[in-house]
């Protein structure tokens, strides 16, 4: 009578407590989408103020040209010092610091992780290192449902639920694309469906893209035509494109990872030093080529309007390939997910070149490459093929290609898997924690 009795207890209180944490997620993610948009925001006008104080300097360009390499490298040498004095946790992305946090394996990062993350970020990505915004934006919804959660003493159990909530969130804002957000939470994050969480990371997004819009407005980040496969028999070339993708997609972990190794051997100068040498080597290229620094969203919307030569794709693709593995093994906090879409993009329209190069009668689409390029790329090295569909389909409001999408998706994933390799995710995780232990 008494198990009957408390069993009872428990499931009149199930209710009550699963809208509690639902009004909770609602919070997380309203509190996200505000911080994430005035992060976003910060972001467009360090951007604008940067690209006005070239065209502007360029009329004295020898003090002008010294001023603002000087102004790179501080902006870099802070936001990584601030990382390694006040808050180790916000340095790079930060999704395998959370990802670590939801699996218990690690310690509760300090609250100082936001504002280093939001100030780091800004400095960082504003002073033109190839980052993208997702990763901070992540971690400061992972660390709104910190705070929330300390702030009405929720268990273990309920702070799980609201730090996936709140990264997917993060995830949401920084892209508008809710949907996304929310799948990123199970099949990167948790990597399994669990019903608590996806109704949360639901809620929490919903919330997070409502307060955003009305915050900024809501706009398609990249703009596209209609696309309709001319013929079935493209398909296949779908399914090689996905392939190659997924070769490279190992070379770029590669490349993540090993120029990280690296970095960290190097001893004869302290973390915001050697950032600030890259801060001005990146502040050199943005003198002379300000639309290749960054994190790539107008490199991508010209490879899907395909407005370069195919040559110059070529060379701008190599150049981000190794200054973006370099930007991020300083440490600043920044992301790889933006800067792996303007790479997939690019790698579209490098294949679609070839194509034509060597079978000219076959009749393609670079820009239907360009935007399938976004997904194979990300599938193949983040092992998240739904996360990157839906995140495409709704950055550019197109769904014509899901079938081209899916086929590629499902070969770029194929290489790693049968080479046994990790996802970068997987790696970066593994390896901060083989750093934590030490």
């Amino acid at each position: 009578m008494e198990k009957d009795g408390e069993k009872r207890s428990m499931q009149e209180k199930e209710p009550r407590g699963l809208l509690i944490l639902a009004l909770l997620a609602l919070l997380v993610g309203g509190l996200t989408g505000l911080v994430g948009a005035l992060f976003k925001t910060t972001l467009a006008y360090a951007d604008r103020l940067r690209n006005s104080y070239i065209l502007v300097e360029r009329q004295d360009p020898l003090i002008g040209f010294i001023l603002f390499i000087i102004l790179c490298a501080a902006a870099v040498f802070i936001a990584v010092y601030l990382v390694e004095h006040f808050a180790v946790f916000a340095k790079g992305s930060g999704i395998p610091y959370v990802e670590t946090l939801l699996e218990e394996r690690t310690d509760m990062p300090t609250l100082a992780v936001l504002p280093v993350k939001f100030i780091g970020g800004v400095l960082a990505i504003g002073a033109g290192l190839m980052l993208g915004r997702e990763g901070p934006s992540v971690q400061i919804g992972a660390s709104l449902a910190q705070f929330v959660s300390q702030c009405f003493n929720r268990k273990w159990q309920d702070f799980r639920v609201l730090l996936a909530a709140g990264a997917g969130a993060g995830l949401a804002t920084a892209f508008d694309a809710p949907i996304a957000g929310a799948i990123f939470v199970l099949e990167e994050l948790v990597k399994k469906f669990e019903q608590r969480i996806a109704i949360m990371a639901l809620a929490a997004s919903a919330a997070a893209i409502s307060v955003a819009h009305s915050i900024v407005g809501g706009k398609i980040e990249f703009h596209v035509s209609t696309i309709i496969l001319s013929t079935p028999k493209e398909l296949p070339l779908y399914f090689l494109f996905g392939f190659a993708s997924g070769f490279l997609a190992i070379v770029y972990n590669f490349s993540i990872v090993q120029t990280l190794n690296y970095t960290t051997q190097i001893s004869c100068l302290s973390p915001p030093w050697r950032a600030s040498i890259l801060g001005a080597a990146i502040g050199i290229l943005a003198w002379n080529f300000p639309e290749l620094v960054g994190g790539g969203q107008e490199l991508t919307q010209q490879a899907l309007d395909n407005t370069r030569p195919i040559r110059e794709v070529l060379c701008i693709f190599l150049l981000r390939f190794i200054l973006g593995a370099a930007c991020y093994s300083i440490g600043a906090p920044g992301g790889i997910f933006a800067p792996m879409l303007a790479l997939g993009a690019q790698f579209g329209l490098i294949f679609n070149a070839s194509c034509v190069y060597l079978a000219p009668n076959v009749i393609t689409s670079p820009t239907a490459f360009a935007l399938v390029g976004m997904t194979a790329l990300f599938s193949g090295a983040c092992r998240a093929p739904l996360t990157g569909i839906i995140l495409v389909t709704e950055m550019t409001a197109n769904t014509s290609l899901l079938l081209p999408m899916l086929c590629a998706c499902f070969a770029a994933m194929l290489p790693p898997i049968l080479f046994h390799l990790p996802s970068i995710y997987e790696a970066l995780r593994d390896r901060t924690l083989r750093r934590l232990d030490q």
